[in-house]
């Protein structure tokens, strides 16, 4: 077996489940889970539709790099969405044919980018998280033979990345650095500047940037958040250099089950990427594809589902502020919420007092720098349905108000 799996740590729901597991749940109450970041609004009709009307594409193999009118369609919205130039323009600056690969879900995709993009034979390559950080990061890091480095991501910083935080001996070593705007859990959006100091640091290093913006279509209000590779065309960077970000239809159009979404940015380490997925063997069903399309080329069923979160969000809030520190954040359907108590003492106690699943922030991040960021925090996923989230912000405030 690869030595390497014997570095990966558990799950977070791993975790939970063991913290759980001499703790039963308060009968009164019917259980609600606040802890998995899985999409419960309605998947739209037409995608559906779709998707069965092309169920006749199962007859055939796809290719790795997906049909023509699948990348054009990404195309066309990435340049609608983050006012990149179209890919019928005179000089449109991100190619469908070179420069976007579908992928099966950005989960898949950022795991399988390091397992690319790693060079095993140099010394001890280096790739830099978050943290609190989704971790497939961490788990690609280690499965292509590289050491995962922290960058503490912490309130009194607005969250911001601390690249100061790493020595220069580690950025030096570093290969790949994954990055996470809006944030989870945070959702906070990385700002220009930001971007431009990383851009500059890519290019003093050589390290590969992995954008994560699985989140980017769930904002509140009408300032949409800054993409990647909509501040790398502000900046002067239209050739992307050493930039790929990752984005998916599962938060957007409610198909987590689809398992769609694309890669798009340096058509060099897309042409390594989509070389290394043709051995893989991750092709995007065709039916899938179809269904992509239709997504990708509508935002009224984006913006129904974004009311439905700033829906939610208002009311949470509006349970939650007497009892505790809670914000909105600038995008994605999390509440990074500090705790009272510590956060895992927290999570059982409403648990067992309440039947309410969240996600102790502990289990989301790394002790690095001496301190684990994401303790003394919970991060309470509105996906529910919202009188469901409701009830649950509801027993979470008799719980902080009762005392703990």
């Amino acid at each position: 077996m690869n030595p390497d799996l014997n570095k990966l740590q558990p799950y977070p729901f791993q975790k939970l489940a063991a913290l759980f597991r001499e703790v039963t749940p308060n009968p009164d109450y019917r259980a609600i889970s606040l802890s998995i970041g899985e999409p419960k609004h309605a998947t739209p009709q037409f995608i559906k539709d779709a998707l069965t009307a092309s169920i006749d594409g199962l007859a055939n193999y796809p290719t790795t790099a997906g049909s023509d009118a699948l990348r054009n369609a990404i195309a066309n919205w990435l340049a609608a969405r983050y006012d990149i130039p179209a890919p019928d323009a005179k000089t449109p600056a991100l190619d469908p044919k070179t420069q976007i690969l579908p992928v099966n879900g950005s989960r898949e995709a950022l795991f399988a980018f390091a397992q690319a993009v790693i060079d095993r034979t140099k010394n001890q390559p280096a790739v830099i998280c978050p943290n609190p950080f989704y971790q497939i990061y961490e788990g690609a890091a280690l499965l292509a033979g590289a050491t995962p480095h922290y960058l503490n991501t912490m309130p009194e910083n607005d969250y911001a990345l601390n690249f100061a935080q790493l020595p220069e001996e580690t950025w030096q070593r570093a290969q790949l650095i994954y990055v996470c705007s809006p944030g989870n859990p945070t959702g906070r959006v990385m700002p220009l500047e930001e971007w431009r100091e990383l851009f500059e640091m890519s290019d003093r290093y050589g390290f590969a940037i992995a954008s994560d913006e699985c989140y980017s279509e769930i904002y509140f209000g009408t300032d949409r958040p800054l993409g990647a590779l909509q501040a790398a065309q502000q900046l002067g960077r239209g050739d992307y250099k050493n930039l790929v970000v990752f984005s998916s239809l599962s938060k957007r159009s409610n198909v987590p089950g689809m398992r769609s979404g694309f890669v798009a940015g340096d058509a060099a380490i897309i042409a390594k990427f989509a070389l290394y997925r043709t051995y893989h063997g991750s092709a995007m069903n065709p039916a899938i594809q179809s269904a992509s399309i239709a997504a990708w080329s509508d935002e009224a069923h984006v913006a129904e589902n974004r009311r439905l979160y700033a829906e939610k969000f208002a009311r949470v809030l509006d349970i939650l502020e007497p009892v505790l520190p809670v914000a909105m954040p600038d995008a994605g359907f999390y509440l990074w919420v500090r705790t009272p108590v510590a956060d895992t003492a927290f999570a059982q106690a409403l648990y067992r007092d309440y039947n309410v699943t969240v996600l102790p922030g502990s289990y989301l991040a790394r002790a690095a720098q001496g301190a684990n960021p994401g303790e003394n925090f919970v991060r309470l996923a509105l996906v529910a349905g919202t009188a469901e989230t409701v009830e649950a912000a509801q027993r979470i405030k008799e719980l902080v108000a009762g005392g703990l």
